[in-house]
Parts: structure tokens; C-alpha cells; sequence
């Protein structure tokens, strides 16, 4: 079963939300920058459904979401997760982030920290922010409806990307809208939120690849050793979108992952 609702989040702000199967276990997935829930359906494909049930929303500035002219911060992301955790009646989940939406989903915790049983964060962005090259920030930064920009960016961040992927997720890129980009960019790369992050007490796994931003060990030195209860996986072979890059191989970690969080 697979249906799209939309919630009102705050200010009479819509956000978009797929929600996929039905079941006791609820798992959320948390999408970055310059993309949306698109970017998890490869992956999504070679999951087990059976008694679970996949949130899977567009954030604030992307897909079939609202695209208010201001309002990308960190904190306002988290909200409008628990926002979308309260109208769909669920209590407790399992958090699956990537890049920014790694940050997103420890400040989830974080503010939420009884309705998150567990996290699985995918090559995500350091709670302290990751400043960027001037050359790289400025082409991140004004690549809003540019697709050669994207295209750019996609290139330096992936490993194996096959190019029919990369044109569905330039796709997803083109739903974005300029402030977000832009507004979006300036948060996940300032970061700023090292406080809440080691409040999270949820078990969680990082999972990091030959990302040419995010290697292994800036990962475990940046991110696993912050926080309480965390642990380092290393996939070879993908770049930073490793559910597009490697789908059935992230598939297979998400699904241990899952099972074992379902379990505790």
C-alpha cells in the first residue's frame, strides 16, 4: 500500500509525505540537500515491507512540498518531522538520514528523543557543519534550477553513478526551489548544532563510503566519536549517494539495520 498526504507544519505550511506499507514498525527516511524523497526509491525498491511502514516526505522547498521563501534552518526541519510524526499517529521510529539529512534526523533525536528508537545515518553531514572550498560553496550555493551545476556537483560527489540514475536525481533536483538551495546550504554547511547532538542517547550506525567530502575517518572523528551510542560502517565502492550509487548493497544495510532496531 502506498499513498502521499499532505501536513500542515507551522504557519499553514504544507509538507508532502509518501507513506509506503503498513505495520507496527515505523521507518522514516530523511533526505538532504538539492534533492527529495525521490532520492531514496532504488534503495526503497529492495526493502521488505512486511510489517512496516516507510515515511518517506519531500522537506520544506522540494518535490511536491510547499516552497516558502525563507525558513531552511535545521531546527525548523526537525519540527516539521515531528509535525508529519504527529498527523500520521506514529510514536516511536526508526530514522534513516542522508548527507544533511543526517544533521536533520540528530536534531529529530534530539528535540524528540522518546519517538526515535533508532538511527542509521548515510554519509552524513558533521552536527558542526562542514565549511566548503569558496569555489565549491559558490557553485553549491547559486546551483538552483541550473541542471549543468547539479550535474557538477553530482560529479564531484559520486563514485559509480549510472547516468540514468543521475538524470532521475537531477530530476529531483529541479523540484528545489532558490531558497531553499541557497538558505539550506548555509545551514547544513554552518552547522551549530554540536550541543543537541551529544544529547542523543539512540543507538546509531554511520555508514560511510569512498565519499570524496566525507571519508571514513572524517566521519568517525566528526560524527561517531560525538556522539553516546554510535558505531562506524564502511561501504567501498560508492560515493556520497550511496542509495543511488550502490542500492542493493545500502538496501541490505538498511534492512539489517532495521531488523535489528525492530528487535530491541
Amino acid at each position: 500500500m502506498s499513498n502521499r498526504l499532505r501536513v500542515t507544519v507551522e504557519s499553514g505550511l504544507e509538507v508532502s509525505a509518501r507513506i509506503e506499507g503498513e505495520g507496527p514498525v515505523d521507518v522514516l527516511f530523511v533526505h538532504g540537500w538539492m534533492t527529495s524523497g525521490a532520492v531514496w526509491d532504488s534503495a526503497l525498491a529492495r526493502l521488505d515491507r512486511a510489517g512496516r511502514r516507510f515515511i518517506v516526505p519531500d522537506q520544506r522547498g522540494s518535490g511536491e512540498s510547499d516552497k516558502p521563501d525563507s525558513g531552511y534552518a535545521i531546527e525548523r526541519y526537525a519540527r516539521d518531522l515531528v509535525a508529519l510524526l504527529d498527523a500520521v499517529s506514529s510514536r516511536e521510529v526508526i530514522v534513516v538520514g542522508h548527507s544533511m539529512g543526517g544533521q536533520l534526523s540528530l536534531a529529530l533525536a534530539a528535540l524528540a528523543p522518546d519517538r526515535v528508537r533508532a538511527l542509521a545515518l548515510l554519509c552524513p553531514v558533521p552536527p558542526s557543519g562542514m565549511a566548503l572550498p569558496p569555489e565549491a560553496a559558490g557553485l553549491f550555493r547559486t546551483s538552483a534550477g541550473d541542471r549543468d551545476k547539479q550535474r557538477t556537483i553530482l560529479s564531484l560527489a559520486c563514485t559509480s553513478l549510472a547516468e540514468q540514475e543521475r538524470e532521475r536525481m537531477l530530476d529531483a533536483a529541479a523540484t528545489v526551489c532558490a531558497p531553499c538551495i541557497e538558505q539550506a546550504f548555509d545551514a547544513w554547511t554552518g552547522g551549530a548544532i554540536e550541543a543537541q547532538a551529544a544529547s542523543v542517547r539512540a543507538p546509531t550506525l554511520v555508514l560511510a563510503t569512498d565519499d570524496p567530502f566525507l571519508p571514513p575517518a572524517f566521519l568517525q572523528d566528526a560524527v561517531v566519536s560525538k556522539l553516546s551510542r554510535a558505531r562506524l560502517a564502511v561501504l567501498p565502492g560508492a560515493g556520497h549517494y550511496p542509495q543511488c550509487e550502490r542500492p542493493a548493497e545500502t538496501a541490505a544495510i538498511i534492512e539489517a539495520f532495521v531488523t535489528g532496531a525492530s528487535a530491541r
